[in-house]
Formats: structure tokens, sequence, C-alpha cells
């Protein structure tokens, strides 16, 4: 497989990502409020990777996910030169798949930007890096055997959907640095002030979930 054909499914991957869930969440109108948009804006980005598992997968992985090309890196699975290159991708598609958006619905709606929790830089960062560190950490563990190959998707878009679960309420739930800068740039103003936020903890907790899994003896990602 060609390294521009993985970077391109990694584009396509994090694009489609964008632009439906993000999209479902600006939508139906997300906020941190219990109701049905909550929910249904936490499925839509589990269904959006199992699709695209499914989809891609085969091609480069199906990361779509800079803090979870970064866990597979610091795990031995990928090069450091296909890691920038899926990153860039990564941003890349993010931020064609806001713009998309943008040009669908404007800015009324918002873009499904993330915001921080109680105002606390400190209070995000840590919510973040616990909720990038267990999906990163079953990313790691479901991928490590070649036989869970068939259910991986679904393991991963559970993981991401029970991540949302918690963390919309407290950020809307980034996890994902290029799934935050997209939208954050096209809306601009406190999102874009404050994304490096979202870079930054999902990022971290990339680093821990890696750390936590050698500690745990886990096997190498494939």
């Amino acid at each position: 497989m060609s390294n521009m054909k993985k970077y391109a499914a990694e584009f396509v991957g994090t694009f489609v990502l964008v632009l439906f869930a993000c999209g479902v969440a600006a939508v139906t109108g997300c906020t941190a409020e219990a109701n049905a948009s909550y929910l249904i804006t936490a499925l839509a980005f589990g269904l959006v990777i199992v699709a695209m598992a499914h989809s891609i997968g085969n091609i480069s992985g199906c990361h779509i996910n800079p803090a979870v090309s970064l866990g597979v890196l610091l795990n031995g699975g990928m090069s450091v030169s296909d890691f920038i290159g899926y990153v860039i991708a990564q941003f890349l598609g993010a931020t064609a798949g806001a713009a998309v958006l943008r040009g669908l619905i404007g800015t009324s709606y918002g873009l499904g930007t993330n915001g921080l929790y109680d105002g606390s830089v400190v209070k995000s960062l840590i919510i973040e890096i616990i909720l990038t560190c267990v999906f990163v950490l079953a990313i790691l563990g479901v991928t490590s055997k070649p036989e869970n190959g068939k259910v991986a998707g679904l393991v991963i878009g559970g993981s991401l959907t029970l991540v949302h679960l918690l963390g919309i309420f407290f950020t809307g739930t980034s996890v994902n640095p290029a799934r935050s800068f997209g939208p954050a740039l096209l809306m601009g103003g406190d999102a874009l002030a404050n994304v490096w936020v979202f870079i930054v903890g999902p990022l971290a907790g990339g680093v821990l979930a890696a750390i936590l899994w050698k500690l745990l003896g886990g096997k190498e990602a494939k």
C-alpha cells in the first residue's frame, strides 16, 4: 500500500468524521444538557468510526485522529515519517470537513466546536487526557491481535461513543486534535483561542495510553 493512498484515506476519514459527527452536533443543537441531541451526537461519533473502519481500515488503519496515531507510533506500530503524513492528512481532512459544514449551515448553529469546562484550562486538560487515554488504550488493545479484526471497528466506535457520553458534558469531547482544530479554525473567536487545549490534552492522553499499554504488558499494536 503506497503512503499517499494511506494519507488520502486518513484525509477522507477525518473529513467524514467532522462533516457528519460535528455536523450532527451542530444541527441537533447538542449542549451539555442531557437530552436526545446529547445521545444522538455521542452515537454519531461512534457510528462514523464504525463506518470508516470498514471503509478505509484496510488502507490506513483508520486512525483519523492524531492522538491515535501518536499512541500507535509510541507503541512501535508506525514510522515517524508515516506519523507526520497521517497527522497532516488528518488536519487537512478535518479542516475541509469543517469548511463544507460551514458552507452548508453557516456558523449560527456552531460547528461542533469544543469549549472549556467551567472556564478552566486545567479541568479541561484533565478530562481530555482521561477520555483520550481510555479511548486510545481500547484501540491499542483491540488492534493488538489479528483475530480481533472483525470486531475492531465496533469496539473502537463503541469506545468513542462511551467517552462522548461522559465528555460532552464537560468539553463537548475532543479526544482528537484534528477534529477540534478544523471546526475551531472555521468558527474563530474563543473556539480558536482555546483550541490548543484540545490539541495538547488529547496528545497527552495518547502518550499516557501508550505508556499504560506497555506497563500492562500489552503486545505491540499491528
